[in-house]
This record gives structure tokens, sequence and C-alpha cells, in this order.
């Protein structure tokens, strides 16, 4: 039943649902709307107020671009393509094919959104192709839903937008609430709760889905052929090199930089203990991949390769932050976060929180956009109603990505990787969703210590 209310939904979102960059602008027009008869702004204010926070993101969208180029970039590396190949041949059916994509997906996920994203994706083909040429009937579908689970649970583990961003000096949101170490937020109670149950449940939740073999029917033809052709391709050193191809294909000047990356690496962390933000984090990835790929004119190639996946950050943001500049400038920011505490309690202004991102989440499928959005007006009812912050930011994290699985943008690299289409896998992720909605509230309730 559950499946089928996901099946319903799915359609509903494919059919309706535009360009995310079409919702960056008519949020825009809204905000500008209520700007103007609200609070009473004239009609040049609220432009300028828009304009005022425009170019605002600017260093926040390079950090974002990085965080979905370095990992996918990490992942196109020929020891990563092997692991995953050896680790392919493990599942014997559909169903245990789909627990051990999830499981893979949703822990990785912990350690970075975009590499869960990427490499589940890849498992979830490599797991296809070995399970029919083994001659075993499964589900693609509940394979690539499986591979796109990371999405949901993503913002409660290490690579959280909201989290690094307010644990990065210099943040949008400083002057209201300094730098918060992620010793504050992700690794509170509160978010280990969640995180641990949101690594492990899912992959059981959609294993239970698998398909009868008796309700199971022949691959697409066109899935098949897909299949077939997925070859990986690696950059290879010229037969007859010039000086300028033997410096792009050296291992030694490769690893001479990556040396001086990990120096600093260490040195961060020996210095300042674990204090993870968003710059740290990218420089880990980058480096890492660097040094995986063993020469420079590889990591080019897969960093050209996965930057094609960053445009719609590129152009959105920008938009987002024009959104943000209305809404904070205007006193619009008072309002809405007025609004919400007029519903809420001390102890369910988390729940509403969650609640609400989720919601948003359909519209600004980001993210970091999303607290670029709704982060001011998270923080200031949290500030009128004297809750913690950091429960707040937490909810507001976790609404995020929860309603991914309704919403296909994500999606779009998976799509890719595995030739399925977003109605192949929505209805699956669509019914997890709603049953591990149950965690997020029920983490919303808990203190942020123990």
């Amino acid at each position: 039943m559950i499946k089928k209310l996901g099946d319903v939904l799915a359609r509903l979102s494919m059919k309706y649902l535009p360009d995310p960059f079409i919702f960056a602008v008519i949020l825009t027009f809204i905000s500008f709307i209520l700007g103007v008869t609200i609070t009473h702004q004239s009609v040049m204010q609220m432009v300028i107020n828009w304009y005022k926070g425009f170019w605002s993101l600017l260093p926040f969208s390079m950090q974002m671009c990085l965080m979905v180029i370095t990992p996918a970039a990490l992942v196109a590396a020929p020891g990563v393509h092997k692991f995953v190949d050896t680790l392919a041949d493990k599942p014997k059916d559909g169903k245990s094919g789909a627990f051990w994509v999830a499981m893979l997906a949703c822990v990785s996920a912990m350690i970075h959104w975009g590499l869960s994203l990427i490499l589940a994706s890849i498992f979830a083909r490599e797991v296809a192709k070995k399970l029919y040429a083994k001659g075993v009937k499964f589900s693609y579908g509940l394979l690539g839903a499986a591979a796109y689970l990371g999405q949901m649970v993503w913002h409660a583990g290490f690579s959280g937008s909201v989290q690094l961003l307010i644990a990065t000096p210099g943040h949008f949101l400083e002057k209201e609430i300094g730098v918060i170490p992620v010793s504050e937020s992700i690794l509170t109670p509160m978010n280990l709760f969640v995180m641990l149950l949101t690594a492990v449940l899912p992959a059981f939740f959609i294993a239970k889905m698998a398909p009868k073999e008796e309700e199971l029917q022949e691959l697409d033809p066109e899935i098949v052929e897909f299949l077939k052709n997925q070859h990986v391709a690696h950059v290879k050193r010229p037969e007859n090199p010039t000086i300028g191809d033997r410096l792009n294909h050296s291992i030694i000047v490769n690893y001479l930089i990556c040396a001086m990356g990990v120096a600093y690496i260490i040195y961060h962390f020996a210095t300042k203990g674990f204090d993870l933000n968003l710059n740290i984090v990218n420089a880990i990835f980058l480096f890492l991949g660097m040094i995986l790929h063993k020469t420079v004119a590889s990591y080019v190639k897969a960093v050209s390769d996965s930057a094609k996946s960053v445009a719609g950050i590129i152009l959105q943001f920008p938009f987002y932050a024009g959104i943000m500049g209305m809404i904070r400038h205007s006193g619009l920011v008072d309002v809405f976060a007025g609004w919400i505490v007029s519903f809420s309690t001390v102890k369910t202004l988390p729940m509403w929180t969650f609640i609400t991102s989720s919601i948003v989440n359909l519209f600004v499928p980001s993210g970091g956009g999303q607290w670029a959005v709704q982060g001011p007006i998270a923080v200031k009812s949290a500030q009128m109603m004297g809750v913690n912050v950091i429960k707040v930011a937490t909810a507001q994290a976790w609404g995020n990505c929860w309603s991914n699985m309704l919403q296909p943008f994500w999606a779009i690299a998976l799509l890719g990787i595995t030739g399925l289409k977003a109605r192949d896998i929505i209805g699956y992720s669509t019914a997890v969703m709603l049953v591990t909605g149950i965690i997020y509230i029920i983490g919303s309730f808990l203190p942020v210590s123990f």
C-alpha cells in the first residue's frame, strides 16, 4: 500500500514539478511581493534588498560545487572501480542486492553525500550486471531506489551542509549564532541517535520490499543493452609523449603536490582536534582523489566529467542568496519566525522545523541553498522561543534530506549511471521515506545532550 502511494506521489511530482531553477524564480517573486505587502517595503527597496544578497553566497557556492565534484572524481579512480566490481559479486539475488546497495549508500552517505550518490549508483549497476549474467531475476528499480537512499540520510552525517557551514568561519549567520563546531552539532547524542539508525535501518526496509519471484518480469531490452555497453575508460599515457604529456602523467609531480595537501590536513587536525568544516572536508576528498588517480591527467579528466553536475548550483545559488537578502533585509524573517512560533512550543519547534524543511526541500532541492533561504527564519524562531539553535538547525538539516526520496532532482546523476527512469525508483524510495520519517520525528524531541 505504501509503495502504491509512493507511485502516485512520484507520478504527480514528475508531471507537475518544473526545473528547480523555476522554483528559485517563483520564490523570488513570492518573497518580493510579501516584502511589499507585509513589511511595506517599496518596490525599489525590495530590489535593493534582493541585490544585497544576490552575490553574498559566492564563496559558499564554490564550496558546494567542490562538495559535488571531489567525491565524484574520487569514485572515478581505477582502484575504486575495482573494489566495486569485486563487491558486486557478493549478492546472490535481488533482495540481498537491494540490502547491500542500500547499506553501502547509507553508510557512505554518513561520510559524504556525494560519495554515496555516485558510489552506490555504480554499485547498483554492477550488481545488476552480475545478477543478469547469472540468470537471476530481480527488480532493477529496487536496486536503483536502494542506491538513492543515501540522499535521505546524509544530512545527519559528516558532510552535512548546515553543520559544516556553521562550523566554517565567515558563514552568513555568524553574527547571529557565531561559529559552532561539529562537536556541538553532528556529534551530539541527538544527531548520533538518528545517524546510527538511518545508516542501517533503510537497508532492512527496502529489502523487505523486494518483489516475490513470481512477480518479477524480464529486464527491459533497452536496460540490458545499456548494461552491456557500460565500460570504464581511463586516461592513457600517449605513445610518444611530449614534455607536457610527461608532466601530466607524472606520478612524482602528482604526489608531491598531494604531500603538501596531506601535510596541512594532518597539521589541521593535530592543532585543532576534530575540527570539520566545508574547506577541510573538500581538501580531504580533493587530495585523496588525486592520490587514488595517481596522475594529474587522470584526475583532471575525472573533475572535468563530474563538473557537469554542478550547473544547477552555479545558476541557482545567486537566486537563493537574493531570496535570503529580501527575507533578512525587509523584516520578513521576523514575520516568518513569528508565524512558526505562533503554533509551536519549546518542545515541538524542532519537529515543525523538520516538517516545514521537508516541504521547502521539494522546491529548493539543495541543502546549502535551502539553509540560505530557511536558516535565518529557523535561527530567529529558536531565539524568540529560547530553544537551542542547534536543535532547529539539526532538524532543518534532517528535513532537507528526508524528502529527497520524493524529489528526483538529486537522482539525475543516479539515473544517468544506471539507465533507469525516475518512475522506476521513486515509488520504492518514497515508501522507505514514509517509514523512516518516524526516526526523524522521534529524534526531533530528543535533547541535544543526554
